[in-house]
């Protein structure tokens, strides 16, 4: 994703996909970012570097079944916090409320919250009457590195590994 913002530090990059050759090719993206930590540490412009996934798959995992407890337990807490959130507001900029306001209008919220969990839930039933969470996953993961830049980037990892 690129950033658009006129203040932004750094450079506009178009989104185009990274081409050099491959430093190293990982299983786990966090073994991919800890080479270019080492790297990093090894003083190498890091600039320079591309962390690509390779073969995209989208995973949803199941996490249960929704039910009418569930979906009014969900929307409770979520109204929860954002009646806390506008009870400590309200508190910051009208110092002459108390604590209780802030818990009236947590519990308020937490009551709208669970009608709202309980009206979707019921206009959605039957299209979906479970929960899961989603993650976007890669088969492996590719470090990319100019062809003229790798030797310098096996020298530095060469070194950096000497050092640990």
């Amino acid at each position: 994703m690129t950033n658009q913002s006129p203040f932004a530090r750094t450079p506009q990059l178009q989104p185009t996909v990274p081409r050099g050759d491959a430093l190293g090719t990982y299983d786990t993206y966090l073994e991919a970012q800890g080479v270019v930590d080492r790297l990093a540490k090894a003083d190498f412009d890091v600039k320079q570097l591309s962390i690509v996934g390779n073969d995209l798959k989208t995973v949803e995992r199941v996490t249960g079944k929704l039910t009418w407890g569930r979906a009014a337990a969900a929307g409770a807490a979520s109204g929860a916090w954002f009646g806390l959130f506008a009870g400590v507001v309200f508190l910051i900029f009208s110092p002459t409320q108390n604590l209780g306001f802030v818990a009236a209008a947590a519990l308020i919220g937490a009551g709208f919250g669970m009608l709202f969990g309980i009206v979707t839930y019921a206009i959605n039933r039957r299209r979906r009457d479970f929960t899961s969470t989603h993650q976007v996953l890669a088969s492996n993961y590719q470090i990319l590195i100019s062809p003229e830049l790798l030797a310098n980037a096996q020298q530095a990892l060469a070194r950096a590994s000497a050092d640990e």
